[in-house]
């Protein structure tokens, strides 16, 4: 009873802090479309791999976030321009892979058994595009800035960024697992360069986006 007076208080910013999460989580984003560009051309697995990578990337934002990430960056401004650059490098390959694939005469076969990359790939995949997204950043920051108060206790950080990723590992393997049926697969095949290359456009977008950011 008194875990649970401790944290009434805060109830109304933690649960501000988890609609801003699901929000930004849901949301189209290089990550989303990536899992589900994964999960229907590739199969189940390669998808839940990659969305587990995106979910260790978006615990390790969380983290840093809750013990003090904003003040890091203001002191090492650097650190996140490298960032930017990385991430925008990164998303421009993707954009490239994607136009490549919307461009060839072959679709893929439903359900592969992922031997396209090995499973720790996939999984470094995922990690990739979270770690060197600044939007993810800048995500949990807003969000650890609205959930946490100076006067709150410790146990409300575990509760805000728990919660977070309990929310993130439902969406994102979500989207793994719903994009991997059959059905999904088949609209997949008939959709591909349609798909793949909105892929491509989007990802080169956020890749511009980065790129030319001041």
């Amino acid at each position: 009873m008194s875990g649970l007076e401790d944290i009434s208080p805060y109830l109304s910013t933690i649960t501000v802090s988890y609609v801003a999460y699901l929000v930004a989580t849901i949301s189209p984003g290089p990550a989303n479309l990536a899992i589900m560009s994964t999960s229907m051309s590739e199969g189940r697995k390669p998808g839940l791999l990659l969305a587990s990578g995106v979910i260790i990337g978006s615990l390790t934002w969380g983290i840093l976030a809750a013990i003090g990430l904003s003040s890091l960056l203001s002191s090492f401004a650097w650190l996140m321009t490298a960032l930017r650059i990385i991430g925008g490098l990164y998303l421009l390959w993707l954009a490239y892979k994607s136009l490549k694939s919307a461009l060839g005469s072959h679709a893929p076969k439903a359900m592969k058994t992922g031997k396209t990359r090995s499973n720790i790939q996939y999984f470094l995949l995922g990690l990739g595009i979270h770690l060197t997204n600044p939007k993810s950043i800048f995500a949990w920051v807003s969000i650890i800035a609205v959930g946490i108060k100076p006067d709150a206790p410790t146990s409300i950080t575990f509760i805000i960024v728990g919660g977070c990723i309990l929310l993130g590992v439902l969406v994102f393997a979500g989207y793994a697992l719903v994009f991997s049926t059959q059905k999904m697969i088949a609209l997949y095949q008939s959709f591909r360069r349609w798909i793949e290359g909105t892929a491509a456009l989007i990802f080169g977008f956020a890749s511009f986006k980065l790129l030319t950011m001041k």
